[in-house]
């Protein structure tokens, strides 16, 4: 499991460095390069809530929407007999494939919240 939080729907990754004794992270799944650090975990829990708050303020004054992590859509590669056993069951079951690869995330997602 890679170390990360959770702020107004922005990933912050979470990483320590040994020789400058400090932990560090940028937002996650964003092109803009925004980082944060902090000497202990609660400076790095503010630093990277106040570097969200930063990057929303930037993005307000230079008129521009700020990016969001997810946009609901993502290419994956699988093999040939995979992908070909998905169409199947899809069709079987009177829907397409872009609903089952949903559903069976959903499925899965669901199980490990569980554990």
């Amino acid at each position: 499991m890679k170390d990360v939080m959770f702020y107004k729907d922005f990933i912050g990754s979470i990483h320590y460095s040994t020789e400058d004794e400090i932990f560090f992270g940028k937002i996650e799944g964003i092109d803009d390069l925004v980082s944060f650090e902090g000497s202990s975990v609660e400076e790095l829990k503010a630093s990277f809530h106040e570097a969200v708050e930063d990057y929303l303020e930037l993005c307000k004054l230079n008129q521009k929407e700020p990016q969001k992590a997810y946009k609901g859509n993502f290419n994956i590669r699988i093999s040939p007999e995979l992908h070909k056993q998905a169409v199947r069951e899809a069709t079987v079951k009177g829907i397409s494939l872009n609903q089952f690869v949903e559903s069976a995330i959903k499925e899965k997602v669901s199980a490990s919240k569980n554990n």
